[in-house]
């Protein structure tokens, strides 16, 4: 029986023995592009770790150490955060390229490897044996694991975690509202066309939907127009809910884009709204404390 999560923390919904009793069975990172997604488009963005402190790092959770990918200025810091949130292929190359696009914008940005649990989805060429792993990520876990990844940056004394950030694409931008809700102090949120709304399962007990009157940080969304996945009524009941609550929330549409529009790698791409989604993105955590050293808060 689906559980009911409206007006309640995410982690409450999960015993936490969940946590402990699965191992790490994933502890490297996948090189290159995920298996699924290949051939890679030509417009595909690579950018250059020259000046960077960038690579795979070990990230210690419950249960075990998980791999994740960071990338920071080679010199100064402490820097703000930006924890990125993995699309449903996992932390892969274009992954990892956002991450360097941030250390350039001055951040440390850190994205663990959040289906360590379960499995390598990076090795997989068909969608439904990738959706199989992915159905069986528990959200209590990936609340957790972020909260760790944010100690670790902590314990780095590279990242200066009271300017905290998260951003998430496709099944992480869904995640991106959902810890909103679960971290009190996480300044800012971006989720790029994250689902709003769904079926509840016992892994995934709340939708974005479910946890608006929860959320404790300015999120800023942006979706696509032409997003086949997510119903414009969806993004419509998102903003009215966020408006009832008195949220600090804003929804961008942009009506020629696709899912994954900035995902540059693959077909959807749209390099007109993919770039001002980014200088959106930026601006927003300039607005709410996520601010790089030269940048204006």
């Amino acid at each position: 029986m689906a559980l009911q999560a409206k007006d309640r923390d995410v982690l409450s919904l999960m015993p936490q023995m969940e946590l402990t009793r699965r191992a790490v069975i994933v502890t490297s990172l996948a090189s290159g592009f995920a298996m699924a997604v290949r051939p890679v488009s030509a417009q595909t963005i690579t950018t250059s770790s020259e000046g960077l402190t960038a690579g795979e790092v070990r990230i210690p959770v419950t249960g075990g150490v998980i791999p994740g990918y960071r990338a920071m200025p080679e010199k100064g810091g402490p820097f703000p955060v930006v924890l990125v949130v993995q699309e449903v292929f996992g932390v892969h190359e274009h992954i990892k390229d956002i991450c360097r696009r941030f250390a350039k914008a001055g951040y440390l940005a850190v994205a663990p490897e959040l289906y360590a649990r379960q499995g390598d989805v990076a090795q997989l060429s068909n969608i439904k044996d990738i959706m199989a792993i992915v159905s069986t990520v528990p959200d209590v876990q990936v609340m957790s694991d972020l909260d760790s990844a944010v100690a670790w940056a902590k314990d780095t004394r590279d990242g200066d975690v009271s300017h905290l950030g998260i951003t998430g694409f496709c099944w992480g931008g869904r995640i991106v509202w959902l810890y909103a809700a679960h971290n009190p102090k996480l300044r800012a949120g971006v989720a790029w066309y994250g689902r709003l709304d769904g079926a509840a399962t016992e892994l995934q007990p709340a939708s974005p939907l479910d946890v608006v009157a929860r959320i404790k940080a300015p999120v800023l969304g942006l979706y696509g127009g032409q997003d086949q996945g997510i119903p414009a009524s969806d993004i419509e009941k998102m903003r009215a809910a966020l408006k009832q609550a008195g949220k600090k929330a804003e929804i961008i549409v942009y009506p020629d884009a696709q899912h994954g529009f900035n995902a540059d790698y693959r077909p959807s791409y749209n390099a007109t709204d993919a770039q001002d989604g980014w200088k959106r993105l930026l601006a927003w955590f300039r607005e709410y404390g996520v601010a790089a050293k030269g940048q204006s808060p």
